[in-house]
Parts: C-alpha cells; structure tokens; sequence
C-alpha cells in the first residue's frame, strides 16, 4: 500500500492509493469500511503498530470507488508523507564507486543527522540562496522505522521498517567546505596516532585534522524533500535491489541501483541501533547515487542547483518518483 501526507485544508492528511491508481483520503476509507478512531497522522498511524496498518490496508482495499471520492492528483499540496520524525539519518560515502576514493574504508556506515525542519514534500521547491554556491541533489532510497529499536541485529533490522520512500538528501558543498568546516593542526602534546589513522599521512609531523559538521549544508530549509509516497514494506520485496534514476528538466544524470550501496539497508540500521534509539516514524536515507548518464559522468556532482533551473525527478523501482522544481532566492 502507498501512503502519503497533504495538506487538506489546511491540516494534515493521511491518504492512500488504491491498487487501481484512486487515491482518497484514509478517513473516507475508514468511514466507507465502518472502522472508527482515523489516525490523525502519519506518525499516529505508525505507533499504531502493525494491528493499525492492517486496519488501514483492509480499509483501503475493500473500498468501491462510488464509496469515496477520489481526490485529482494535481489538485494534492504534498508534504513530506511523515512530516515529523524524531530523527533523520543520512550514510555518507554509502555507495561502492564513491569509497573508491577514500583513503581507507571505516568498515562502518559514516552517520549524519538532518533535522525534520529540512523536510518538504513532492512538487515543491528546493530553494537555493545565493549564499549558498555550489548545491547538489543527492537521490537515495530511504525508510521509515516502524518501531522502537535498539541493539537490533542485521538479520531481523528489516523487521522494524514500516515502509520506504524517496528522499533528496540536497547538499550545499560550497557551504560545506567554507562555513561548515574548520582544519587545525594539534600539538605534539594532545596528539594521538588514532587521529590520523583514517587518512593518509604526509610527513612524520603532520598533525592536521579536518572537521566537517554538516548541519547547515545539508539541513537548511527545503535540503530534504521526501516522497511522494511511503510504500509499505510488505510491498518491496528487497530494498537492495532496486533501480534509482533521475532526471533534471527530462534529461537523465544517475542510472544505478541499490545493490551499490556499501552498508546493505539492515546493515545501517542494525549498527545505528547500536548508539541511537530508533523511535517509530524516524527517517533513514541510505547515500547517494554515483553511476553517471551522458554528459554527466560524475552524476549528481554535475549538477550545480545554484546555476541551474528546471525539475530534479528521482525515479526509485516501485516507490514512485519525487519531483521537485529548482528555486533561486536572494
């Protein structure tokens, strides 16, 4: 089943597709099948559990189209279809081509939080500030944890997802680099040989270390556009092998797939359990693309959103296709 949140007059919405394309809103579904207590939101009908799902399933699917009325997909003003996790993950460097090029491989998946505030939803606009510079996309696969979690094995991690979306994990790299970084150079007296042991050294008294914090470049208002929809995780048989394509203005820039991520989808959230208590309705985005189309080799990091104009559409087998307009403000 796909789920989804709008804004309907107002307040926010929970509505569903129908296997036949309808979509309605999960009230008319519930009203038509006689099942009382809506959940009022996303996050309500997640902490519901899997008996609140499956009212929501049976509802949806036994519904007659002269029992709703069907509401016009260009008529819908999408938000983010769980609009308010507690936390939202993103895996840096997830992707096989991209670790590559680091100097050595952590062996384990590299953490950052966005935070909710990031979040907008389908058809709306990633806004990009003149300030901001060199900003890119970055298509991924992401998912909704459907319960609480903590100290989870990688066997049983695909247990607690409660369904997968599409998220555009957007990222101001000039940003990055200047306001969200700082390199110093440690004295011989606080030194440690651990803090160099994840980069290359290039002379016996090189003691420079690099920080980057992301929470701008990566967090700023409209850098995670998420969805449209949630497709429950009955329906996806294997998120790790699924098609991940995208498109700016019909021309496509990443072809690649997520069986080249580096940390399988249960693999993340089993060692992210391990530090973080996974709340229901927390939001996970598993890394980029990084197989380049054309005249875009290098995929999403050929794409400039501050110099650009036009449409960034990520296309995710099964999942849908989030599109979201490029806007310049000042």
């Amino acid at each position: 089943m796909k789920l989804g949140t709008i804004n309907y007059h107002d307040k926010e919405t929970i509505i569903a597709q129908t296997d036949g394309g309808k979509i309605m809103k999960l009230a008319s579904a519930y009203s038509a099948a006689n099942f009382d207590g809506t959940p009022n939101s996303m996050l309500a009908l997640i902490k519901g559990g899997r008996k609140e799902l499956s009212r929501a399933q049976k509802a949806v699917q036994n519904v007659t189209s002269e029992a709703i009325n069907p509401i016009n997909e260009k008529d819908l003003d999408w938000l983010a279809p769980q609009p308010h996790p507690s936390k939202i993950f993103g895996v840096a460097f997830n992707n096989k081509r991209l670790m590559e090029t680091a100097h050595k491989d952590p062996q384990v998946p590299n953490f950052f939080l966005k935070p909710p505030s990031c979040l907008t939803g389908h058809l709306k606009p990633i806004e990009v500030r003149s300030f901001y510079g060199a900003t890119i996309p970055e298509c991924e696969l992401a998912a909704v944890i459907g319960r609480r979690a903590k100290n989870i094995s990688a066997e049983k991690a695909l247990d607690y997802i409660f369904g997968y979306s599409i998220m555009n994990d957007v990222t101001s790299h000039q940003m990055k680099f200047s306001m969200d970084s700082v390199a110093v150079t440690r004295p011989q007296e606080i030194w440690a040989p651990y803090m160099s042991e994840w980069r290359h050294v290039h002379r016996e008294d090189d003691r420079d270390l690099y920080f980057v914090y992301h929470s701008r470049s990566k967090g700023a208002d409209t850098f995670g556009p998420c969805g449209p929809w949630i497709t429950t995780a009955d329906e996806v048989v294997d998120p790790n092998d699924l098609q991940v394509e995208a498109w700016i203005d019909g021309e496509q820039f990443a072809d690649d797939h997520t069986s080249s991520y580096r940390f399988k989808i249960q693999e993340v959230i089993a060692e992210a359990s391990r530090f973080f208590t996974l709340e229901p309705g927390d939001l996970f985005s598993f890394g980029t693309t990084a197989k380049g189309v054309g005249r875009f080799p290098h995929a999403h990091r050929n794409i400039d959103l501050s110099k650009m104009t036009g449409i960034i559409e990520i296309q995710i087998s099964g999942l849908g296709c989030l599109a979201n307009p490029i806007s310049h403000i000042e």
